[in-house]
């Protein structure tokens, strides 16, 4: 059994399920039907919701928050303070960051510790995908249902719906809740090709119709 998790939780299926070469540390929340597979490292104070999928060699760090049904493909690295709404993909080797001023050292040549610098963290909201090798320079926020392309880097706020791509990461269009491009009607209006939804752009955002 791991922490949170009571013989109630193992008889009736509702635990998550951990491989034994994962590494959690006292003190972290695993909802029910969570998965976290091979040499995940899900570190203390970490809390994970139902359903949610940690894949191999993935990093959650301190605190981090994930909310429930959330895939954190393998090698990706959530450094806290990172907070992750539900329904979110956070795809292979995807790299969070939370400090704005990296240096190992201070000027006179000492080590830096937890108090030389400020931990700064990644917000995204529900439904939100980010595509491999991404990295998310932090503070930004990625937007409910944005989709971050593979590869890009992004350095500011992302919208709601936006598609980004790119290095820095620009929006090059919008996506619907099915993560399909949408398709421009005129009149400023967006229509999803696979559930036919509608959305009206409205400058730098999006909201459905």
């Amino acid at each position: 059994m791991r922490p949170h998790q009571t013989l109630e939780d193992v008889m009736s299926g509702t635990a998550a399920t951990v491989h034994p070469s994962a590494d959690i540390d006292d003190d972290v929340e695993l909802g029910a039907g969570t998965k976290v597979w091979h040499l995940a490292h899900v570190r203390a104070g970490a809390r994970v919701g139902d359903d949610c999928t940690i894949g191999r060699g993935a990093y959650i760090g301190p605190g981090v928050v994930l909310g429930r049904a959330c895939k954190v493909q393998n090698h990706a690295l959530v450094y806290e303070p990172a907070v992750v709404g539900d329904g979110v993909f956070i795809g292979p080797a995807v790299v969070f960051t939370n400090d704005e001023f990296p240096r190992a050292a201070n000027p006179d040549g000492t080590p830096k510790g937890a108090e030389d610098w400020q931990a700064v963290g990644v917000v995204v909201d529900d439904g939100a995908s980010i595509g491999a090798r991404a990295v998310c320079i932090a503070p930004v926020r990625i937007g409910a249902w944005a989709l971050v392309a593979a590869g890009a880097v992004v350095t500011r706020d992302v919208p709601a719906h936006a598609l980004v791509a790119g290095v820095p990461a620009k929006r090059v269009g919008w996506v619907g809740r099915a993560g399909r491009p949408l398709s421009a009607t005129g009149d400023e209006v967006w229509v999803c090709p696979e559930t036919g939804e509608r959305y009206l752009e409205d400058g730098d955002s999006l909201r459905p119709i």
